[in-house]
């Protein structure tokens, strides 16, 4: 294995949190996954977004924050690989997606000042899925608050995600996840462990499963 902090993202529903579950037991990796579950905010949001946009934001960036300023600072003598199941940029990300202009300048005061302070991953793989499959993975997890996302937020959500790895230059490996099945098809988790035996430049890499 070359990589030894390994990060997973994708829009809502992409299969980041089971991919990163896979790789860290085939890998016996220290896992960091989000905990969107203690975010108070979440189900406010969805009910509510103009009125609890800014305090969810909020809440998830510093609590990414904690979790990940812990990783850097806590060295693991039992693991030799970090998989995670989100970037630390995904704070400003959703930000823009979900605030008003004035209170995003000001998100992306705080964000920035807070972003010199990490890490980034030695290789991102990211998780491509249109919004009709992101929503029949939402549908079988079945969180009640997530059962009325609406299409038009999964593909905005979606551009801003793109347009970023467009931009950025951390090496990505771009994963066609339109027909993903991790956990019943060895196949398509064999694609991604075979991809990670390579070496790569910075930028986009993409990667079909069969």
């Amino acid at each position: 294995m070359n990589y030894h902090y390994i990060t997973i993202e994708g829009n809502i529903g992409a299969g980041k949190t089971t991919l990163a579950h896979l790789l860290a037991k085939h890998y016996n990796a220290r896992l960091v996954l989000e905990e969107f579950a203690d975010n108070p905010f979440l189900p406010k949001f969805y009910e509510n977004p103009g009125q609890f946009a800014f305090p969810l934001e909020l809440f998830f960036m510093a609590e990414r924050y904690k979790q990940l300023k812990e990783l850097i600072h806590t060295k693991d003598l039992f693991h030799s690989v970090t998989i995670s199941d989100y970037l630390f940029t995904k704070c400003l990300l959703f930000a823009k997606v979900n605030l008003p202009e004035e209170e995003f300048r000001l998100y992306q005061r705080l964000f920035e000042i807070i972003h010199q302070q990490m890490i980034q991953p030695e290789i991102l793989i990211y998780l491509h899925a249109p919004v009709h499959k992101l929503q029949q993975n939402i549908r079988k997890r079945n969180r009640p608050y997530e059962q009325q996302i609406p299409d038009d937020y999964l593909f905005s959500i979606q551009e801003t995600y793109t347009h970023y790895i467009k931009q950025h230059h951390i090496k990505t490996l771009f994963v066609d996840a339109s027909n993903a099945d991790f956990l019943g098809n060895e196949k398509h988790l064999k694609a991604i462990l075979d991809a990670l035996e390579k070496e790569y430049d910075e930028g986009q890499h993409f990667i079909a499963l069969p």
